[in-house]
């Protein structure tokens, strides 16, 4: 059974992220992210790893996802007003694929086995951060001052002139 949710996630993740991008429409392109970042989140679930599938609804379906939604508003990629209303047939790829999560998320939550990590070791929450800060808090520096700097050139770019 896990076999066949990871298979089916992993299929509606790669789906969803060549959707968003391919999607030409900003908001969109962001609503396929979306859906792949969860469906990712519910593999790294069922490879035995809850603490990484919660990061990835927090901070990537949520921080990164609502950054990004303030840089598409910001730069006013387009007048909502003039746009066309999507009709029914632009719906399908995004209710198919949430379908398909929901349906595995039901599914897992349905089954009494709860997904074991295989060989992996298993380590705690402080054990993690203890391993993230010390041996790679550089890196994690780095990465956040990478952030800022997008978030200040995103200011710049989106600013009026």
């Amino acid at each position: 059974m896990e076999q066949i949710l990871f298979y089916i996630l992993a299929a509606v993740a790669v789906i969803a992220t060549i959707f968003a991008i391919t999607e030409k429409h900003a908001v969109h392109a962001i609503a396929y992210l979306v859906t792949s970042f969860f469906a990712l989140a519910v593999v790294f679930y069922l490879l035995g790893a809850p603490l990484v599938a919660v990061f990835e609804v927090i901070i990537y379906a949520g921080a990164i996802m609502v950054l990004f939604l303030f840089v598409i508003m910001m730069l006013d990629l387009g007048h909502p007003e003039k746009a066309v209303r999507p009709g029914m047939g632009d719906w399908w790829p995004a209710l198919v694929l949430g379908a398909v999560v929901a349906g595995a998320v039901i599914a897992l939550a349905a089954s009494s086995e709860v997904p074991s990590p295989g060989g992996a070791p298993v380590i705690g929450v402080r054990e993690f951060g203890r391993a993230l800060f010390q041996k790679y808090g550089i890196a994690v520096e780095i990465i956040s001052m990478q952030l800022l700097f997008a978030l200040v050139g995103a200011l710049y770019l989106g600013r009026r002139r």
